[in-house]
């Protein structure tokens, strides 16, 4: 049975500091590695034995698979980074702080910009502190100087169709450890939400999220580990 595990990484300094993070690649605090490593315990208290894992290219991503691996018993899982997983790219906020921001352009507006499905923040002006063109990462990419949650969906989609699901369809028990808004793109995929249902999906950090799927990666069944921190899910079949 093809089984997805989706894992946000842990709390980030900047998290912590409620900043647009965006691209900018900080690492975990320590509640962030705490919470990672929590997701590990809850995996291997699931019994479930994972064939191989999918993240982004930023640290507190990267960190969080290998911290919730070790408290699996399986870091000797292979794992493939990708910078299509990445978190949304903020734009000109990338960096500001978010009450700040609020003061700055009006509650309404930083509003449209985080929650809206289609609407971007201002884009990221080139030669600037976080522009990310020279970062060996993205070399020969095209990359956003924005992004809404639909263009992070637009270019998860077809390395979630190349990549992720034929290791489902093959039937294994796969990890995604990425960000908040590439995993709300798959999980719009996988449920085919519309753009407001979407909306309202957050995922926590930190909190393994099973999904159970059929043959044709539909869901059957899909729960957080830790129920207590658990959000709101879209229904199942």
């Amino acid at each position: 049975m093809p089984t997805l595990i989706l894992l946000r990484h842990g709390q980030s300094r900047w998290n912590l500091e409620d900043r647009f993070t965006g691209w900018v690649d900080v690492d975990l605090t320590a509640e962030g590695e705490a919470q990672a490593t929590r997701g590990g315990e809850l995996i291997k208290a699931e019994g479930l034995s994972i064939d191989r894992v999918f993240t982004s290219v930023l640290t507190r991503a990267i960190r969080t698979s290998w911290l919730a691996l070790t408290a699996a018993g399986q870091v000797f899982v292979p794992e493939i980074k990708d910078w299509r997983l990445n978190e949304r790219h903020y734009g000109g906020l990338t960096g500001l702080n978010k009450a700040e921001t609020a003061l700055k352009h009006g509650d309404a507006q930083v509003k449209v910009w985080r929650r809206s499905y289609d609407v971007p923040p201002p884009p990221m002006a080139a030669g600037g502190e976080f522009d990310f063109s020279k970062d060996r990462r993205y070399a020969g990419a095209v990359l956003p100087d924005t992004e809404s949650l639909k263009t992070t969906l637009e270019r998860v989609e077809p390395y979630w169709g190349a990549e992720i699901a034929p290791c489902l369809k093959a039937g294994e028990t796969l990890l995604v450890a990425a960000h908040g808004n590439s995993l709300r793109a798959i999980v719009k995929l996988i449920w085919g939400l519309s753009a407001e249902a979407i909306i309202d999906v957050e995922i926590p950090t930190g909190n393994p999220l099973l999904i159970e799927l059929d043959g044709d990666l539909n869901p059957k069944s899909a729960r957080y580990l830790d129920t207590a921190r658990a959000t709101a899910l879209p229904a199942t079949a």
